[in-house]
């Protein structure tokens, strides 16, 4: 059986329509606890990260096609992580291979996931990638936060 690999690049603009399908699905936005933009203020947020070199966001490529985002970003002093994966294509250990690669580009330690308790998919991920619970936090929904130390 071939391999999949899952590559991280740097965001080009014919991603933007694809990953804002994948952030309107509402399965998708409820998994995340997250509310979906309308695609004005996705473009403007997604360029508004893309413009700050502080920030690391990535599209995850599978054999060619798109089929989420990854990033990292600096939030009231703490390095966060958080991934989005298109609803079609969970379940593939997509996730899991882009947040490894990302990783190794980004070596900030700590850093940090928020993830929705309900998300057990995303739970599984970062705890895969060396994550251990440190606390939860309730506000619209109870999240878990994830800490990666070393």
């Amino acid at each position: 059986m071939e391999k999949t690999t899952v590559e991280l690049r740097e965001v080009v603009d014919t991603d933007v329509p694809i990953l804002f399908a994948f952030q309107t699905d509402p399965e998708a936005s409820a998994m995340a606890a997250f509310p979906s933009r309308d695609e004005q203020a996705f473009r403007e947020h997604n360029a508004k990260v893309r413009a700050d070199p502080a920030n690391l966001l990535r599209t995850i490529v599978v054999d060619g096609d798109v089929v989420g985002s990854i990033g990292s970003w600096t939030a009231e002093g703490e390095r966060e992580v958080g991934y989005w994966i298109g609803k079609e294509h969970w379940g593939n250990g997509y996730a899991t291979a882009a947040l490894r690669a990302l990783l190794a580009i980004d070596s900030t330690r700590p850093l940090w996931a928020h993830i929705a308790e309900h998300n057990i998919g995303s739970q599984r991920v970062v705890e895969r990638s060396g994550f251990v619970l440190d606390r939860e936090e309730q506000e619209d929904v109870l999240l878990r936060i994830y800490v990666l130390r070393a």
